[in-house]
């Protein structure tokens, strides 16, 4: 299984020297994740893996928003789906609340939601379920060549 080690060299490929935080709890919720860094929901960007036929899609999203599936079905232009846990671990090698934006193993079109872009710092999972790092949006959007998007309900 992956580790957050993975995720911190994945980072620094990237040129982030990113701080890997480690929570002797769970952070597997936005709502977990922000109780224990004592920071907004809407700061924890969500890692939700989302299929379209048999292309694979990351939609990073602010833990305070719902993702409207009709809206990245918009966006990749057919219907997109929440993907299945198992069909999560296969396709990025993650299990589902532990998700990050990089490291996958299988090439993912990403959408980051406009909402992080609100923040100088959002929180991403860091590979285990009790694990997140920090990092400006604009960042997130350029290591996951992710494009900005309105995807949320």
């Amino acid at each position: 299984m992956p580790s957050a080690e993975q995720i911190s060299q994945q980072l620094a490929h990237f040129g982030i020297a990113a701080e890997i935080i480690e929570f002797p709890v769970s952070t597997k919720t936005s709502l977990q994740a922000a109780e224990a860094l004592g920071c907004s929901v809407a700061q924890i960007a969500k890692s939700i893996a989302m299929q379209a036929g048999d292309d694979a899609i990351l939609v990073i999203a602010s833990g305070a928003n719902r993702i409207d599936k009709h809206k990245v079905s918009k966006l990749v232009g057919r219907k997109a789906s929440m993907m299945e846990p198992a069909k999560v671990l296969e396709v990025t090698g993650f299990a589902v609340g532990a998700v990050p934006p990089v490291g996958h193993l299988n090439k993912m079109k990403v959408f980051v939601d406009q909402g992080l872009m609100a923040f100088a710092k959002v929180y991403a999972a860091a590979g285990t379920s009790s694990s997140v790092f920090p990092i400006a949006p604009p960042e997130l959007v350029r290591i996951t060549a992710g494009t900005v998007a309105d995807v949320k309900e």
